[in-house]
């Protein structure tokens, strides 16, 4: 990724005599913001805000309103892969790390969440981190999530990754891998990249096969759960497995 020399806060835009003082305004925003929390301002003030933290000598209204609309919102931009965000006119290593350190705290937040509880009785939290994490990404994605007897997280491992539709999983390097740190029960997830977190007949094909050969080895599947930007599907719930 090249650092792009825009993004560097002491060279002002090509013909400009002198940087513009934005100031006054982000002074506004921020006096917005701590007095009325994080919905008293507008997604595109908030990217605003972030990109002035990495170049405070630019306007960067424009560019966040054209990064928004690049991305299809905040969620999609903030979960976009820092190359992409990059190769975006305007952007560098310096702003696309602003953009990105927001989210990377936010995923820790949502995760120490999930960590302090039993999962099972803290699924919305579980359902919360796994949406943040996975619901815009762009191509498909099989993570397993290792349980204690406890019910208690102890791993959170990226299995696979493929294509827009399709990510392989291996029935037996899932079992092998959950041997390995003595997980008493496991919770497959994957996303969709569609939006759409229908299940389709092999993402239950391989739920059931998984589940079998768990079963011989006293390892629970507790629910196949698929994440897209339009919601979830969890095929414990529907009675798939």
């Amino acid at each position: 990724m090249a650092e792009d020399p825009r993004d560097d806060s002491t060279t002002p835009l090509e013909g400009d005599t002198s940087p513009p003082d934005n100031s006054g305004h982000r002074g506004r925003l921020r006096k917005r913001l701590f007095e009325g929390g994080p919905d008293a301002l507008l997604d595109h003030e908030l990217v605003e805000y972030l990109l002035a933290l990495a170049i405070p000598r630019r306007d960067t209204k424009p560019l966040a309103k054209a990064l928004l609309l690049e991305f299809g919102g905040i969620a999609g931009l903030f979960t976009a892969d820092a190359e992409a965000i990059a190769r975006f006119p305007g952007m560098g290593e310096i702003s696309t790390a602003a953009i990105k350190v927001p989210q990377a705290a936010a995923l820790r937040l949502l995760r120490a969440q999930v960590a302090e509880r039993p999962v099972l009785a803290n699924w919305q939290a579980l359902l919360d981190y796994l949406r943040a994490d996975m619901a815009h990404h762009t191509i498909e994605r099989v993570r397993v999530l290792h349980l204690n007897s406890k019910n208690m997280l102890i791993r959170d491992e990226l299995m696979n990754e493929g294509s827009i539709d399709e990510a392989p999983v291996y029935v037996r390097e899932v079992i092998r891998r959950a041997i390995d740190p003595g997980s008493a029960a496991i919770i497959l997830v994957h996303n969709h990249p569609s939006g759409d977190p229908s299940p389709s007949r092999a993402d239950i094909e391989i739920t059931r096969a998984v589940a079998e050969a768990g079963k011989r080895l006293n390892i629970v599947v507790h629910d196949h759960v698929i994440i897209g930007a339009e919601g979830h599907t969890s095929l414990r719930a529907k009675g798939l497995i």
